[in-house]
């Protein structure tokens, strides 16, 4: 197939922590045989920090300008099967007018912040990259997160198609490789800074810290505030680059995984991260929501946070437990989550909406 996509950035994962799920996700498609096209709008911000310039067998259009990239854009989605738009592009609404208006033979949105999209229609925010009719005249809407968001999807939005397409992992861009004294830790976080998430972090790094002077703290991440509260033990490391990101990981004894509080309120939403550190080997603190235990065995795969306490207990479990629970997230991941598996749960997806007007039809004869 041909995907054309416009979405938030692939090449700035300062500027989108889901660029480096897109990347697996594109190696694996263009692996498969198909061809990728992606969109992004280029802006001073995400080009000061850019770390991909190309992907091979992808091709990447930055454009200044919307009306610049039409032209291109419809060449492009001509002879596509697939056009898709994602959550959070810029050009989200004149995007979907023009896959929507298009040849594609499949016209597709990927929703990779539903509980965000879904709490803003709650709250009476508006969205920016959808229009007045919401997700109704696209053939199939995939979702980052599973569960009641697709239910949600179709009676808030009018969805007629929704299927889960959830994160994953590149095994070759995420690995075990050795420990790496800058990043030494005995708990870390990876993440950039979202006042949504910071009471759990808070409850599962911070107090811990507060409470465990003698070990070593290490943050990793974007867009900290002054105001965040640091302790002595509590180290920062700036905006990571993702071939950064294994030593990160392998450095520490334990990795915090924290879930923004729209996503682990409605649940069945696993977090990139939380299989890039599995995939590393690292063994990993989550906080809970439903639908956990779908990727992973609470205990022995992952270790489950609720409270404080939780976290100072994992610390404290001897470090052969610490690695035969870390040895087995990395087998789960392997085996069910990795870019590979994604892509193709993705053909499925896009096959059966493909089939569904064929279907439709010899139902009615």
């Amino acid at each position: 197939m041909k995907l054309v996509i416009f979405g938030l950035t692939i090449s700035s994962s300062w500027g989108n922590g889901h660029a480096t799920l897109w990347r697996g996700l594109c190696r694996a498609l263009t692996r498969r045989g198909h061809r990728v096209v992606f969109f992004e709008h280029d802006v001073p911000y995400y080009a000061a920090h850019r770390d991909l310039a190309d992907l091979p067998g992808m091709q990447l259009h930055l454009y200044t300008d919307w009306a610049d990239a039409v032209p291109l854009a419809r060449s492009q989605l001509a002879d596509a099967d697939v056009g898709m738009v994602t959550s959070y592009c810029p050009d989200g609404i004149m995007a979907s007018d023009l896959v929507l208006s298009s040849p594609a033979r499949l016209r597709t949105f990927y929703d990779l912040d539903t509980p965000v999209t879904l709490e803003c229609l709650r709250t009476g925010q508006p969205v920016s990259y959808l229009g007045p009719r919401g997700l109704s005249d696209f053939d199939l809407v995939l979702s980052y997160t599973g569960g009641v968001a697709l239910e949600e999807l179709k009676m808030k939005l009018g969805a007629r198609r929704v299927a889960p397409l959830y994160g994953s992992v590149d095994p070759e861009s995420h690995r075990p490789v050795p420990s790496a004294e800058a990043y030494r830790a005995d708990i870390s976080y990876l993440g950039t800074y979202a006042q949504d998430r910071q009471k759990a972090l808070e409850m599962l790094f911070v107090e811990p810290a507060r409470r465990l002077p003698q070990h070593r703290f290490l943050i990793g991440g974007a867009l900290y505030p002054e105001q965040f509260p640091w302790t002595n033990n509590i180290f920062f490391v700036r905006h990571l680059p993702p071939p950064e990101h294994p030593a990160f990981y392998c450095s520490s004894r334990l990795t915090v995984n924290v879930t923004r509080a729209a996503m682990a309120g409605m649940g069945y939403c696993p977090s990139g991260r939380l299989f890039e550190a599995a995939a590393c080997g690292t063994p990993i603190l989550s906080d809970c929501w439903e639908g956990l235990d779908e990727f992973f065995a609470p205990g022995s795969e992952i270790l489950v946070g609720r409270h404080t306490e939780d976290a100072i207990q994992a610390l404290e479990l001897p470090q052969d437990q610490l690695a035969k629970i870390a040895r087995a997230a990395r087998e789960r991941t392997l085996a069910e989550h990795t870019a590979e598996h994604r892509a193709g749960d993705l053909e499925l997806a896009l096959n059966a909406a493909l089939r569904a007007p064929e279907e439709t039809e010899l139902m009615e004869v």
